[in-house]
């Protein structure tokens, strides 16, 4: 049997949660990325004979992490200008839609988004996930009815998708 059903909330509300929650990850990617250069330009990271690499390895960690700040600019970019229109009930699944789905008895709101892919909003009613995903890959470009079979870890899941907004 199914919950009762809550209101749904908005998908410019869901956007903007998932922006917040992007521009943490952004401000936390920043400062290790600044940590990482300052642990490779300090005084104590100056090699002592010709096999002390600290200072190498202090740059390449601050390479990777260079690296992770730049995509994750992408996504507070991409995500800032995500379209979040309503959907007509006949229209498939693509970035921006939020979708109720069921899978045996459990319904489940997903919100289809560039990045963010994992996040749960609203208080955990609304799972984000990306096109890349298993699910995503699944679920965009069907419609409203339309029945999809998953196959993750050997498991087969069917999932009905019930509406599109």
């Amino acid at each position: 049997m199914l919950p009762p059903r809550t209101s749904t909330p908005s998908k410019s509300t869901l956007r903007d949660e998932l922006l917040a929650h992007l521009r943490a990850d952004l401000d936390q990617l920043e400062r290790a990325h600044q940590s990482a250069l300052e642990g490779a330009t300090h005084e104590e990271s100056r090699p002592e004979n010709s096999k002390d690499t600290r200072a190498l390895e202090q740059s390449y960690l601050a390479r990777g992490q260079a690296m992770r700040v730049a995509e994750a600019r992408r996504a507070v970019a991409d995500v800032g200008v995500m379209h979040v229109d309503r959907m007509g009930g006949d229209q498939p699944v693509a970035v921006g839609a939020l979708v109720t789905t069921i899978e045996g008895d459990d319904e489940r709101l997903v919100f289809v988004a560039s990045h963010g892919g994992g996040s749960v909003l609203a208080g955990g009613r609304v799972h984000v996930v990306t096109p890349q995903s298993p699910l995503g890959r699944v679920l965009v470009g069907r419609c409203a009815g339309d029945a999809c079979e998953l196959h993750i870890a050997g498991r087969e899941r069917v999932i009905e998708i019930v509406s599109v907004s």
